[in-house]
């Protein structure tokens, strides 16, 4: 069976349910789980809502971290799920889950999935503010130029899904 169980882009809700049944095993010992949800304070400004956009290529490149996460850790399963779309407060914004023989294996496949996640597979955030300003928010690098952090300010405005599956926290 193929360690990647679930991953994807998904404008509709995810919960940790869907993670954990994906990732289920019997060889696992330990499961970790990361659930990334939309909180209504951001370095003290009140946010209202929020929308994350991914760049076409987002889920290519959400496949090839999750492969990469897979292929250094000995995990039996792995699920990474992140929304596109709009988002409410509370909403689950992204869910990770590693299965492992062994919790640290677990715990650290977990959290370099999220880690790794945020750091390369672009996805912004559009958050809009009660006071009536809003700001984009970089996840992820911009394709074609590893390592350098997108420029959110600057970036045209993502298209909002991609109709595969998953977005970010």
């Amino acid at each position: 069976m193929d360690v990647i169980r679930l991953i994807g882009l998904s404008e509709d809700p995810i919960t940790a349910d869907q993670a954990l049944a994906a990732v289920a095993d019997p060889g696992a010992g330990g499961i970790a789980v990361f659930v990334g949800a939309v909180r209504d304070d951001d370095a003290g400004r009140r946010v209202g809502g929020l929308a994350y956009s991914a760049h076409p290529s987002a889920a290519d490149r959400l496949r090839e971290v999750v492969e990469r996460v897979a292929a250094d850790i000995p995990l039996r399963a792995v699920a990474a799920v992140h929304r596109v779309g709009e988002l409410a407060i509370g909403d689950t914004a992204v869910v990770v889950a590693a299965a492992a023989a062994h919790r640290a294996e677990a715990f650290d496949g977990c959290r370099r999935l999220i880690d790794d996640i945020k750091a390369q597979v672009p996805i912004w955030k559009h958050q809009r503010f009660t006071d009536g300003t809003a700001e984009w928010v970089g996840a992820g690098e911009e394709p074609g130029r590893p390592g350098e952090p997108a420029d959110a300010a600057s970036a045209p405005t993502p298209p909002i899904g991609t109709g595969t599956g998953t977005g970010y926290a």
